[in-house]
């Protein structure tokens, strides 16, 4: 027992010594050899990195639970097949049962819960599927309470995870080494590529975590190499770093991800509202503001609009469908034989021909790896391939070998910062995020690099956009304001009439 309180008294000072938010001063700090100023014992940054993501992962959980339990019912949107209505429970979660669009739902519907299979009996179901599942969820009500729905997408997925289920446990170590734990950051993924690397939206966002072109070409710029946002294994790194950047400017993956849907000022006003409504924390204003905007939009999408403006409900679901798809990754991980990436950095324009030549696997297995390939991989861009061929480059598979403990000890200090939300939109921020930036970029790493880049490209947001002023404007004017008292006497009305 002393042995593991002395422990866990060494992890405490670790934390509290790490967490000193003044990168320059821990720089300072280090030795003439460049040694990063944390505990001399080796990995204690790592440590305090793994225990500070492992902390808001676990706190993230306990407020899913509380306010949005229905989470886990997200898994099988995407594991069932197209053309089905699933209902769950809005308690747990839980999948209750699965229809056809088109047929006879009292006869070809799939009862998950038994005890529920009786609920259609004798019931005259409308023709228009719309008000179908409205009736089928307001009879399943009566029978096992609060009910969600949605429908089936499991094309997304399935024909992406059959490809590249066996890349996820590579993919996952990119995502921890930038503090973002692997099932988060891979089911972000599942929901919005499916895993597909080449995927395009309507509105022509990009690739695995699905970048808008000019964001992407902005990290492009911003990036010391050539990167080709059509390789999955290539955005990876960047998408964690953004994530990780978010996550610690709320202390919390929830809010964090949903800037990555909503954009940051709707997400912003989310918290905002969530405050003004006694939220404790950045969870539960985040959570609190949400279900506020989503009820003011059952009352009137227009009236209330200054409150959350293009914040609807998929944005309110964004979150809860990635912590719901972390039991498909999970399963994926499991059930599929893994396989190596190794990243080679080119030295030269190099042709696919040349690529399938020299090492003996087929166009297509080649192109399975990077699916930006189609005639050549550019100069000082990545090659990936199933082993290390030291004739395409350098060995940039930075996810297969430790990192340094000059990295670690940025990253450690970098997830502990302790600012506001506030503090983050107040341009002098982003002298504090030079700061980090110059030190990831100090440590002569790729991930140090792929830092640096993401530092760079969200300070520009913060002092190149007007997301502070309109915040500002958010929190001061008389009108919002007024605006959400009246939304709040509207509701409070509607729930005691």
């Amino acid at each position: 027992m002393r042995r593991v309180l002395l422990a866990a008294a060494a992890v405490c000072c670790i934390l509290i010594y790490i967490g000193v938010p003044d990168a320059r001063a821990q720089r300072a700090s280090a030795g003439s050899s460049g040694a990063a100023a944390v505990p001399s014992a080796p990995g204690a940054a790592a440590r305090a990195a793994h225990y500070r993501t492992q902390l808001r992962l676990q706190k993230d959980l306990a407020a899913f639970r509380r306010f949005r339990p229905a989470f886990p019912f997200w898994q099988h949107i995407y594991t069932i097949p197209d053309g089905h209505i699933l209902y769950g429970s809005a308690e747990n979660g839980r999948l209750l049962a699965t229809f056809p669009t088109r047929g006879n739902w009292a006869r070809d519907g799939e009862w998950a819960d038994p005890a529920l299979a009786g609920v259609l009996e004798g019931q005259a179901l409308p023709r228009r599927l719309r008000d179908r599942r409205r009736k089928v969820e307001e009879l399943l009500e009566e029978q096992a309470g609060p009910i969600v729905q949605n429908a089936a997408r499991g094309r997304f997925l399935a024909p992406h995870a059959q490809r590249h289920a066996d890349l996820l446990a590579e993919w996952g170590a990119i995502y921890e080494r930038f503090g973002v734990p692997a099932e988060v950051g891979l089911a972000q993924a599942i929901v919005e590529s499916g895993l597909y690397g080449r995927a395009r939206s309507p509105v022509r966002a990009l690739g695995f975590c699905q970048w808008m072109p000019r964001n992407w070409n902005r990290v492009k710029r911003l990036s010391p190499y050539v990167i080709e946002g059509y390789n999955q294994t290539t955005q990876a790194p960047f998408c964690a770093a953004y994530l990780a950047i978010l996550t610690t400017m709320y202390d919390s993956f929830i809010p964090a991800l949903s800037e990555h849907h909503a954009g940051g000022v709707n997400v912003a006003r989310t918290v905002v509202n969530g405050e003004r409504l006694g939220g404790r924390d950045t969870r539960e204003q985040y959570f609190m503001g949400s279900d506020f905007a989503r009820s003011l939009r059952d009352i009137s999408v227009r009236r209330y609009s200054a409150l959350y403006r293009t914040y609807g409900p998929r944005s309110a679901l964004y979150a809860e469908m990635v912590f719901g798809n972390r039991y498909n990754v999970r399963a994926l991980v499991q059930e599929t034989p893994q396989s190596e990436i190794h990243a080679m950095r080119v030295p030269r324009s190099t042709s696919l021909a040349e690529v399938v030549r020299a090492s003996g696997l087929s166009r297509a297995e080649v192109k399975r790896y990077n699916p930006a390939l189609v005639r050549r991989v550019p100069e000082n861009a990545a090659l990936y391939l199933p082993t290390y061929m030291e004739q395409f480059g350098s060995d940039v598979s930075f996810w297969r070998r430790p990192a340094s403990e000059e990295y670690w000890a940025a990253l450690a200090a970098f997830l502990s910062l302790d600012a506001s939300l506030d503090e983050w939109q107040n341009p002098l921020f982003a002298v504090t995020l030079e700061d980090f930036r110059e030190w990831f970029a100090a440590t002569g790493t790729e991930e140090g690099t792929v830092m640096a880049t993401m530092l760079g490209f969200v300070i520009q947001d913060l002092t190149g956009s007007r997301r502070g002023a309109i915040l500002d404007e958010f929190r001061s004017s008389q009108r919002v304001l007024e605006l959400f008292e009246r939304g709040v006497r509207d509701l409070e009305e509607r729930a005691d009439p």
